[in-house]
């Protein structure tokens, strides 16, 4: 489907669910640049999850979100139940004008929800010269280590920085070996998932996807992605306020209340400290792609080429939709 009218049905169907012209916009937004960038995992998959959520009165349409500047620098976020596209855009938005001011930005989150891309906001931030962390948490995918039952979810780490160059350094990364979004669209289309990404509710390795759901995720890395996945729900959840220790609710299964999913965006000048930022991250990048490289590998990437380059590809085609998602646009019109 052609991009502008599918932006326009996505705005209809928010607007059907009593959102704002606006922040059905930022979401319609959001969605769309996660299938351009070829994650369709977070884009019109979750479409329906939305609504859903909007209609049993678990995400609120009409939040009155509510910004305590604690100084200059630092802001504190009650989104109130909002969709968390509209939560994340406010809190970046937010970070960047506090980092303009006084060079850092720092911007906590409680009472939001799921929010699609880290890398989606980290882009705002970096196409103002700005460098940016942005953590968050989710429903309970991984153990912590040693133990078989899940508690921190797949809790995303992203970071981003300008380049000198239209492409920006974008490193946005699930701890988990691999996103849940996957396992979903494995679980949904009877489809087996990769060995040694997830154990069963027993604890045996599986590769069926539905029993993943049931079961735990494996952290990348071991005890260490099990240790960053505990040190983003202490940033995102203990930290912010929302929701930590397993308490996130799984937004397709769990309609037992709000997510109050937490989120922590920080925001740095990137000239803070050197005036030639922007000339000394070329040289950095430049060293790296000039190393010599495996056999059959023509280049070295840097985290956010290999999406810049699907976006760009992508932009020039109209949004492929599966049929069991354009059933559910359809029905969503109705």
């Amino acid at each position: 489907m052609e991009k502008n009218k599918l932006k326009k049905i996505i705005i209809e169907i928010f607007e059907k669910f009593k959102l704002s012209k606006k922040h059905s916009v930022i979401c319609a937004e959001a969605i769309i640049n996660a299938e351009l960038v070829g994650a369709p995992t977070h884009g019109l998959s979750r479409l329906k999850m939305y609504c859903d959520r909007i209609q049993k009165k678990l995400i609120n349409p009409k939040p009155k979100i509510k910004i305590k500047n604690i100084s200059k620098s630092v802001t504190h976020i009650n989104a109130d139940d909002s969709i968390g596209f509209v939560a994340a855009d406010t809190a970046i938005k937010k970070a960047i004008k506090n980092a303009k001011k006084t060079g850092i930005g720092l911007v906590a989150v409680k009472n939001s929800g799921h929010y699609g891309m880290s890398g989606y906001y980290a882009e705002q931030a970096v196409k103002k010269n700005m460098l940016t962390l942005i953590f968050t948490n989710a429903p309970p995918a991984i153990a912590p280590h040693g133990a078989i039952k899940s508690l921190f979810g797949t809790n995303p780490i992203c970071f981003g920085s300008p380049t000198g160059s239209k492409v920006p350094f974008i490193l946005d990364t699930s701890v988990s070996m691999i996103n849940r979004g996957k396992i979903r669209v494995a679980s949904r289309s009877n489809s087996k998932i990769p060995e040694g990404v997830a154990l069963d509710k027993f604890g045996n390795p599986t590769t069926n996807a539905k029993k993943a759901l049931e079961g735990v995720q494996l952290p990348i890395a071991g005890f260490r992605g099990s240790g960053l996945a505990w040190m983003v729900d202490i940033l995102s959840g203990v930290y912010t306020g929302g929701n930590h220790g397993g308490k996130v609710k799984d937004p397709f299964d769990d309609f037992s209340g709000p997510q109050n999913i937490g989120h922590l965006f920080i925001v740095i000048k990137a000239n803070l400290f050197q005036p030639n930022y922007k000339k000394r991250i070329k040289e950095n990048i430049k060293r790296i792609k000039k190393l010599p490289k495996l056999k059959g590998l023509n280049e070295i990437l840097y985290p956010g080429e290999n999406k810049y380059r699907r976006y760009k590809k992508n932009f020039k085609f109209e949004i492929e939709i599966p049929k069991n998602i354009m059933e559910d646009i359809q029905n969503l019109l109705k």
